[in-house]
């Protein structure tokens, strides 16, 4: 179904409001975005949803029929995880990427009860400052303790070297990795994502999600090389970021800074 709202939308227009409410539309591969260019019909269904207490996401499917009689699908992810729970919209090329994208989402904020500190949770110096000493503590030992030993990666041959220019592109960080590197991964035929870590905590009085992802790449010389991904919401307006690094110990080092920062 088209939009409900506007059955009669143009696919120019439908195209428009959504690479315009999509917060990751730049992320979209270049290739795509060019096809979409000379789309005729579309069609949008909704393909999953999820709904509790505190987080609602849905994937909507968005099939466009093209000028040259081939066919080309979006995948649209829309959640509550904004700030003040304002829905947000996510685009991907990939189901496989949307699925990856909602299983990041959060499904409730744990609480961090004292153990019975002289300066627990609601005493006057925490009211004072803003500080959940406890909640500190235990984000910082989950950010230093050492990973567990990883799987052998299985590597998958899917476009790896646009994955590796995407992941790049979206970096905010000022020690990103570098010309050198990109150049590098512009080799990589095969790939493999995995969640290190993720977990939501309390960082300067707001909820705060920390996640990080080893990005592995297969190249042409049979040489692997790797990019740390660390998302995360410790921003002073809540806002999602991502930072690469080339090296684990800078991704984790990374992730205390944020969880340190008042």
């Amino acid at each position: 179904m088209n939009d409900p709202n506007d059955p009669y939308e143009t696919t120019e227009t439908h195209l428009e409001r959504l690479l315009g409410r999509a917060l990751n539309s730049f992320d979209l591969p270049d290739a795509t975005v060019e096809r979409l260019g000379c789309a005729l019909a579309h069609a949008s269904s909704l393909h999953s949803s999820h709904h509790s207490a505190s987080l609602h996401r849905a994937t909507y499917r968005h099939a466009y029929l093209l000028g040259d009689g081939s066919s080309l699908v979006l995948w649209e992810l829309v959640h509550n995880t904004g700030r003040d729970g304002t829905e947000q919209h996510e685009l991907y090329a990939e189901e496989s990427e949307a699925r990856l994208a909602a299983s990041r989402l959060p499904a409730g904020f744990p609480g961090f009860a004292g153990a019975g500190s002289a300066a627990g949770p609601g005493s006057t110096f925490e009211q004072e400052f803003g500080i959940d000493l406890d909640a500190d503590l235990e984000l910082l030992a989950a950010l230093m303790a050492p990973p567990p030993a990883p799987l052998p990666p299985m590597y998958v041959p899917d476009n790896s070297a646009d994955h590796a220019r995407r992941v790049l592109r979206r970096a905010e960080n000022a020690d990103r990795p570098g010309d050198g590197t990109a150049r590098l991964l512009r080799s990589a035929f095969a790939h493999h994502i995995t969640q290190v870590f993720g977990r939501q905590f309390r960082v300067a009085g707001k909820d705060a999600g920390f996640t990080l992802y080893e990005h592995a790449f297969l190249l042409l010389d049979g040489t692997e090389r790797s990019l740390w991904e660390v998302e995360h919401t410790a921003t002073p307006d809540g806002r999602h970021m991502c930072e690469v690094y080339e090296a684990e110990e800078d991704a984790r080092e990374a992730m205390e800074l944020r969880a340190r920062v008042r």
